[in-house]
């Protein structure tokens, strides 16, 4: 009998997350807590495109950042095939939002970099799906379509940042304090969370503080829908499982059955 998997909103960071051993041991812990997953489909902020499209198995990763430590570019991270669970995704797509399968694309580092920390011994299949849209509804609908995955055994990650006002940092320390913008925007999510608030979340061009400094574009913000959509229940409050700043940012981080 397979264990149904939760779906999870997590924080990525940047490469040097893997040096963090705060994050790092917050996310491994977090991983070993759950159920071992059979394969594990992850949309991260760092591949939009539409119509939704899907990794291929075995492509080179994707080192999608600059200005880093040369060995991060040297890194890999190498998985089993995740063939079968591409063709089970396409399959769940209606037959008039067709599936684009990429011949070369690898995981880009907002499914690799935290991964790499979840998963080590890179012995699950995982598959990357694009980020087809930034809007809540219909992202919330692409996770209701994903949701039979987890009663087959299927991690569903939506990576992305709580806050990630990049251009409005002052410093990059990994200690930084948290600007006010980040701060309340943070505790503003924090609440609708915990109340299962779904539409208050899907409004936050308009109710959120902190707008739009926390998130001049959105694509870290919105991988949350996914996840919120793959919610047996959308509306009933899931686990706040990491909470705190990392250079700033909110590292808040959510679990839903």
């Amino acid at each position: 009998m397979t264990t149904p998997m939760p779906a999870l909103y997590i924080g990525h960071g940047a490469p040097p997350l893997l040096d963090d051993p705060i994050w790092s041991g917050q996310l491994a812990a977090w991983a070993k807590d759950l159920p071992r997953p059979k394969a594990i489909l992850i949309v991260s902020a760092h591949w939009e495109s539409a119509p939704v499209s899907l990794t291929a198995s075995g492509a080179p990763l994707v080192y999608d950042f600059g200005g880093f430590a040369p060995r991060y570019y040297q890194m890999t991270y190498e998985t089993p095939d995740a063939t079968a669970l591409a063709q089970r995704v396409a399959a769940m797509m209606p037959s008039g939002e067709p599936v684009h399968q990429h011949v070369s694309r690898g995981l880009d580092h907002g499914a690799w970099v935290p991964l790499k920390i979840m998963y080590p011994e890179a012995d699950i299949p995982v598959l990357q799906m694009s980020l087809p849209t930034d809007d809540p509804h219909r992202l919330m609908k692409l996770g209701e379509r994903l949701r039979p995955l987890r009663e087959e055994g299927v991690l569903i990650i939506g990576s992305g940042f709580l806050t990630h006002g990049l251009p409005f940092l002052k410093e990059f320390r990994i200690e930084a304090a948290a600007p006010g913008w980040s701060v309340d925007f943070d505790l503003w999510a924090a609440d609708a969370l915990a109340r299962g608030d779904v539409e208050t979340l899907s409004a936050y061009r308009s109710k959120a503080p902190g707008m739009p400094y926390a998130h001049p574009t959105v694509e870290h913000y919105t991988p949350l829908f996914v996840t919120l959509g793959a919610a047996t229940t959308a509306d009933e409050p899931g686990i706040q499982v990491i909470d705190g700043y990392w250079m700033g940012l909110s590292k808040r981080s959510l679990q839903v059955a």
